[in-house]
C-alpha cells in the first residue's frame, strides 16, 4: 500500500482527513519549510544519526536498496541517499527507437491528448499547456499533442531522464509554491500542477520533435536540480530562461536531466506531428526507460 510523505497509506486516510490536510498545508510557509527541511537533509550529522534515519525510512516506505549504488561507508547525509544513484543496468530502456519512455520511476498519474485549444485533463481537472509551461507561445507546439504526467512516491529512484533522444535546446524555470504532489494535493489543490515550483526541460530531436520534460516541485525539501547545468530551485536566484541554443546538449533516452531532492512529478509532453500509439494504464506502475508510449513525427 502506498504512503504519502505528508500523511497515511491512502487506504487509512478518509476524505475528511485528506481535505483537513489539504487546509493545513495551505497555511503553512511551505516554500521556507522546505528550504529549512533541505538544509537539515543536507547537513552532515553523525554517520549513526544519518544511518539510523534512513534505514527508518527504508523500513515505512519498503525502499529497495539492492539495486543502489552504495557509497563506500554508506551516505554521508539523508539527501545523499535521497537522490542516490542505481547500479549499472537496474533500468533497461526499451531499445525500440521510435519508442517514447517513462523519464522516471513511479505511478502513471494521468495522460491523454492536448486539444487543439491546449487543454488538457489531469485527475477530473481542466489544465492548459500555457499555464503548465509558463510560456504561451512555446504551449502552441503542443496544441493537439500528447501528454504524460508520472508520480514518484517517497521511496522511488527520484532522478529524471531523458524520455526521447534529443539535444537540449533550453531549460524554462516556473517560479510557484510548493503544495504536496500526493492525493491530498491533487484532489484537494485546484491547479496543483501549474502552481508549484517547476522546470521545463526541452529537447529537439529527429524521431519525436520538440518534447518538453516538465519537472514538478512538491514540500519538503521541495529542491529540483539539473544534471547537466549547475541551475537548482527553491534558492530564490534560479534564472528564468536558459537556452542552450547556440551549443545544444545531446541526451539520448534513458541519459539523466536532472533529480528532485523529495517529491515528486514529471510531465512529458510531445507535438502534434509526433504520431503515438499509447501503451500505458492510468494508475500503472512504471520504471524509467519503460515503454509510454510507440510512434513518431509524420
Amino acid at each position: 500500500m502506498e504512503s504519502d510523505i505528508l500523511g497515511q497509506p491512502h487506504g487509512f486516510m478518509g476524505k475528511s482527513a485528506s481535505r483537513l490536510a489539504a487546509q493545513t498545508v495551505r497555511v503553512l510557509p511551505r516554500k521556507r519549510l522546505s528550504r529549512a527541511l533541505g538544509g537539515l537533509a543536507a547537513s552532515r550529522a553523525p554517520q549513526r544519526v544519518v544511518d539510523a534515519a534512513i534505514a527508518a525510512f527504508v523500513r515505512a516506505y519498503d525502499v529497495d536498496l539492492s539495486e543502489v549504488d552504495m557509497p563506500p561507508g554508506g551516505f554521508r547525509t539523508f539527501d545523499d541517499f535521497f537522490t542516490r544513484k542505481l547500479l549499472a543496468g537496474a533500468r533497461v530502456v526499451d531499445p525500440d527507437p521510435r519508442a517514447l519512455v517513462s523519464p522516471a520511476d513511479g505511478r502513471i498519474e494521468d495522460f491523454g491528448e492536448i486539444t487543439s485549444e491546449g487543454e488538457l485533463i489531469v485527475k477530473g481537472q481542466p489544465y492548459t499547456a500555457a499555464a503548465l509551461l509558463g510560456d504561451p507561445d512555446a504551449a502552441t507546439g503542443y496544441e493537439g499533442g500528447h501528454y504524460f504526467i508520472v508520480y514518484l512516491s517517497p521511496r522511488d529512484y527520484h532522478r529524471v531522464h531523458a524520455p526521447t533522444c534529443g539535444s537540449v535546446q533550453c531549460m524554462r524555470y516556473i517560479p510557484g509554491t510548493l503544495f504536496p504532489v500526493n492525493r491530498i494535493g491533487t484532489d484537494f489543490i485546484p491547479q496543483l500542477f501549474a502552481r508549484n515550483e517547476r522546470l521545463a526541460i526541452v529537447q529537439e530531436g529527429v524521431v519525436h520533435g520538440v518534447v518538453t520534460t516538465i519537472m514538478v516541485g512538491a514540500i519538503g525539501v521541495g529542491r529540483i536540480g539539473l544534471s547537466f547545468d549547475d541551475v537548482q530551485t527553491n534558492r530564490g536566484d534560479t534564472p528564468g530562461l536558459r537556452s542552450y541554443a547556440k551549443s545544444p546538449i545531446p541526451r539520448d533516452r534513458g541519459e539523466e536531466l536532472g533529480v528532485f531532492h523529495m517529491g515528486s512529478t514529471a510531465i512529458v509532453m510531445t507535438p502534434p506531428e509526433c504520431e503515438l500509439e499509447v501503451l500505458v494504464e492510468q494508475g500503472a506502475s512504471i520504471r524509467m526507460g519503460e515503454v509510454m508510449a510507440k510512434g513518431a513525427r509524420r
